[in-house]
């Protein structure tokens, strides 16, 4: 029998790999001509490969489920029924005991409708059109956030009468606008630079999610999902992402800075 800590080292390493070896363990590539689309908001000009028909229904094993939130970051879930309703369109699927798809090429399902037969559409994607729906989201998210950004209304004009909007309308709400500041730290039970992270940053004030990836495939995909994203490499944990910005390791004055940067950025404006 495999021990525990083989264990776990081996599904992290299947786990990086299937996601298209984004955030190699240690080592951090030149990039490639898709990563360098996404990035740069152009079309892509890789050629994306040929993938094989794939059956998804309720039961199919071995998921991986990365859907895109409405700010441009990626979540990933185990089991279909944990996607939420409104981020079913467009769900990127893989099944962690086969490669294809996590290659050049990603599989794309459609969950928002069911056949006869209890499968989802699914199609295939080239990989950097996949990444650039979410880097679209947080350019515009962060062209929202910029100073001196006007309100847009609903077609993505400027909206010169923001202030008498109707109480019912949808209007985008500014990230955690009451200058509350948040944390996700990735680790592991043993792991006591995890432990001191997660104190240190409660006692800052700050709301701390912890996520194990031993435990946990999905926060293990998650966390890679974000350091690659981040163009970060390495196997140490804590890894810790403090509204967005991402740490390897535990530095309490790193920490600090960003919690104190995040509270700026967000609290309340005063002209």
């Amino acid at each position: 029998m495999m021990p525990q800590l083989a264990r776990s080292a081996f599904r992290a390493i299947v786990v990086a790999s299937v996601l298209g070896g984004v955030a190699g363990f240690g080592c951090r590539g030149n990039g490639n001509a898709g990563a360098a689309a996404a990035a740069t908001g152009q079309p892509s000009t890789v050629i994306s490969e040929a993938l094989p028909g794939l059956k998804l229904t309720d039961q199919t094993p071995n998921l991986l489920l990365t859907w895109i939130g409405e700010e441009g970051d990626f979540h990933v879930e185990e089991a279909i029924d944990k996607v939420p309703a409104e981020h079913r369109s467009r769900v990127r699927v893989v099944l962690t005991d086969q490669a294809e798809g996590s290659g050049a090429s990603v599989y794309v399902a459609d969950l928002t409708v069911k056949r006869e037969d209890g499968s989802y559409a699914v199609t295939s994607l080239p990989r950097a059109d996949w990444e650039k729906l979410g880097a679209d989201l947080r350019k515009t998210r962060m062209e929202a956030l910029a100073p001196g950004a006007k309100p847009t209304g609903a077609g993505g004009e400027a909206n010169s009468n923001a202030g008498s909007a109707e109480p019912n309308a949808k209007e985008p709400a500014p990230i955690e606008a009451n200058g509350a500041v948040t944390a996700i730290v990735y680790g592991a039970d043993w792991c006591k630079p995890c432990h001191d992270a997660e104190r240190y940053l409660k006692s800052l004030g700050v709301s701390v999610t912890k996520k194990n990836i031993e435990e946990s495939r999905a926060a293990q995909a998650e966390m890679q999902e974000k350091l690659a994203r981040a163009n970060r490499g390495g196997s140490s944990i804590p890894v810790i992402d403090v509204m967005g910005r991402i740490f390897v390791g535990y530095s309490p004055g790193s920490l600090k800075q960003a919690v104190e940067a995040a509270r700026q950025a967000n609290g309340p404006k005063h002209g």
